[in-house]
């Protein structure tokens, strides 16, 4: 139809050492959709993102992306190493690599750059703190303005409000749906089923396949949700490689 296709996933089974983690996944993403990937713990939804990126090579099927597409990736803050000695500001300038390349200097323009995503963020005030000396919540803001500085057509974030109260996973998921006004594609992994009733159109719901996707509405049901909580409990890991389980 009209739908123009930004991703084209397609028979996708992927893990780590032939040990499926996700299998026989079909899923297409428009462009500017706004997509949320629920499931349970263990449910391969990082894994997806991580075939998605590329990072992890199907085992079978494919992923097709849209020609030419700039992807930005954020991790789980967790996984996200804050020791290292920089500050806010550099932290957040390296979202300009893209343009830099990565000895070139950062100009005025850029740093202007910079701290207009700050100001987005409400973080302009901390531009000189070292990463590390900042919280949980306030690192997460701080990742949000180097995302949206890479300036990529498709943004995919990794449970970014685990580390946040509810007033400010709010604010967030209102910038979100900005970024996604302005045209860009969003994935995000969420387990916050109310934000994702409130921000999000289109949802999958994956536990280990996918149980569900379409219409966040008709698609986020009790009985979805109690169906994927349930499979997951009946993994065989005995089964060969790709044994369909229908």
């Amino acid at each position: 139809g009209l739908r123009r296709e930004m991703l084209e996933i397609k028979n996708l089974t992927l893990g780590y050492s032939r040990h499926p983690i996700v299998h026989h996944l079909n899923m297409s993403v428009a462009d500017g959709e706004m997509l949320a990937v629920i499931g349970p713990n263990g449910g391969g939804k990082s894994t997806l993102l991580n075939g998605i990126m590329g990072i992890l090579k199907p085992l079978e099927g494919s992923v097709e992306k849209k020609p030419g597409i700039r992807i930005a990736y954020c991790q789980q803050a967790s996984q996200i190493n804050k020791s290292f000695p920089i500050t806010v500001r550099e932290f957040v300038s390296l979202g300009l690599w893209h343009k830099t390349g990565l000895f070139r200097r950062i100009d005025r323009s850029m740093l202007q750059l910079v701290d207009s995503a700050l100001e987005k963020v409400k973080m302009r005030k901390f531009a000189g703190e070292n990463i590390g000396d900042i919280s949980g919540g306030q690192f997460q803001r701080v990742v949000f303005a180097r995302v949206w500085l890479q300036n990529a057509d498709l943004i995919m974030l990794d449970e970014p409000f685990s580390a946040m109260d509810e007033p400010t996973s709010e604010e967030l998921a209102g910038l979100l749906q900005e970024w996604n006004r302005a045209g860009k594609t969003i994935i995000t992994v969420m387990h916050n089923l109310d934000l994702v009733r409130r921000f999000f159109p289109e949802t999958v719901i994956l536990a280990r396949e996918i149980i569900a996707s379409g219409k966040t509405a008709e698609c986020v049901t009790a009985e979805n949700i109690e169906k994927a909580v349930n499979s997951r409990y009946q993994l065989d890991y005995t089964a060969g490689l790709c044994t369909r389980t229908k």
